[in-house]
């Protein structure tokens, strides 16, 4: 097939799934394969954040929780109508430490993010990005699959082409336009689907461009080709498991455990799918007021609370295996002595003066004009694969190697010191660099459309299509 039929079926996939789109689920019936469209009978209870569960909830809202709840909305809904005065901004901490109430967040994430201050001075932006996309964007494709994976246990997301599910393809497709340096990235569909539970479409968008190209959060690092941010606070986590936690730190270096392995959905979004959402949430409210200092508070307090449990795991698949999918299921604390915890490792970091690990360089700043088009290359628009690894994915990769590497010494030289008290034959075989080379040459790092490894953002521990 030459260069011109390739083009034109490109095009033709891409009008085809926008259309199915626009046409929404209502006029999609008996065009949605089963697969698709998981079965509702399985399920029978739905929780206060719009989440089915298959089996009982085990908890209720004690009535006089729900009296603190009401009491705590009312002074709220006082404070939204003074926001800009010196007693909300004395008292702003303090309230949103002990939580927003869930009917008030699509108001009150939006002024944290001062959202409606973005979307004012770029009238028609986002409808601009939108009819771009339709005619250009080359990451319709993936996007179209991670709409269909993304909280399928969510009752906003989980009909096909349901309402929430188009206004998510359109936030996502759009901002592949906006932010052509990024495009589309697997784990933003994380990101602006939360949003989307709490906004509606435009302010979505908005909210995503700023959770990026704002430095307070500075998320476009994370995102951008090579993942410069990532490697810097994996770095910045490494010297706090060190410095606070280095019997947790050796344990980890004995099974080569890098945090790469553990921590990514921590980073990328926010402990969305890591920790339970409720959680989740209070995290993501702490994160809007104070920034990116709460992720790597939140990161020392749950290796901090959970640090007895995981020194008696022996193995490697079972200490991931419990971070990430025991603790999404059940954090073992309440949400508020979690909470507590956290602002009490944001002072000692502080303290210690690791708190922060420093503002972003460069590299991780949106580098061309943000909403400027920028058309694709005909590699792009054919979705043809780059043949070798770019420069940057070349020193992404090297720096996960290197990780792995300096950890693999650092026990090398542990085992040594301690030579004389521990005998070989009770030794933990040393993970080498060769391990190290064996799970990257698994997963190579796709170039086409800058989405990370499945081993940076997918949970192959979670199947989300429906039960056979």
């Amino acid at each position: 097939m030459n260069e011109e039929a390739l083009l034109a079926r490109a095009s033709e996939e891409r009008e085809r799934i926008f259309q199915r789109y626009e046409r929404g689920r209502e006029n999609l019936v008996g065009q949605i394969d089963p697969w698709e469209d998981p079965e509702f009978e399985d399920y029978h209870k739905t929780d206060r954040y719009g989440f089915i569960h298959d089996e009982r909830l085990l908890h209720k809202t004690a009535p006089q929780k729900v009296n603190v709840e009401v009491e705590r909305e009312k002074k709220w809904v006082k404070m939204l109508g003074s926001w800009d005065t010196p007693a909300t901004k004395e008292k702003l901490h303090r309230r949103i430490y002990k939580g927003i109430p869930n009917s008030l967040r699509i108001k009150i994430w939006c002024k944290l993010l001062n959202v409606n201050s973005m979307k004012s001075t770029n009238v028609g932006k986002y409808q601009e990005m939108l009819r771009l996309a339709k005619q250009w964007s080359t990451d319709v494709r993936q996007i179209d699959s991670d709409v269909n994976r993304q909280f399928r246990e969510h009752q906003f997301y989980r009909e096909r082409y349901s309402e929430k599910q188009c206004s998510l393809f359109n936030v996502l497709c759009a901002y592949s336009m906006y932010n052509s340096e990024v495009g589309y990235c697997q784990g933003m569909s994380g990101l602006a689907g939360v949003l989307l539970m709490y906004m509606d479409e435009e302010d979505a968008f908005w909210a995503l461009a700023i959770l990026l190209s704002d430095k307070k959060y500075a998320m476009h690092g994370l995102y951008v080709e090579g993942f410069p941010k990532l490697t810097r606070f994996l770095e910045h986590h490494d010297k706090i498991l060190t410095k606070f936690m280095p019997k947790l730190k050796q344990h980890f270096d004995k099974f080569g455990l890098d945090a790469i392995l553990y921590s990514l959905k921590w980073f990328f979004v926010c402990f969305v799918e890591r920790v339970p959402f409720s959680l989740c949430l209070r995290v993501w409210d702490i994160y809007l007021l104070d920034g990116e200092r709460v992720i790597t508070a939140m990161a020392y307090t749950i290796l901090k609370l959970h640090k007895k449990a995981i020194m008696k795991l022996n193995d490697m698949d079972l200490i991931v295996n419990y971070i990430q999918v025991k603790l999404h299921k059940d954090f073992g604390y309440e949400d508020d002595i979690v909470i507590h915890h956290l602002e009490r490792s944001m002072d000692e970091l502080k303290r210690a003066k690791i708190d922060y690990p420093g503002p972003p360089p460069p590299s991780e700043l949106p580098q061309r004009q943000l909403g400027t088009f920028v058309e694709p290359d005909k590699k792009a628009k054919i979705g043809q694969r780059a043949e070798n690894f770019s420069e940057t994915e070349k020193q992404a990769r090297a720096t996960v190697i290197l990780r792995r590497e300096k950890a693999a010494l650092e026990l090398q030289e542990l085992r040594v010191s301690q030579s004389d008290t521990v005998s070989d034959e009770n030794a933990v075989p040393l993970h080498t660099s060769q391990a190290s080379m064996n799970i990257l040459n698994d997963i190579p790092f796709p170039s086409y459309n800058k989405t990370p490894p499945n081993y940076l953002i997918k949970d192959n521990t979670k199947n989300r299509r429906r039960k056979q």
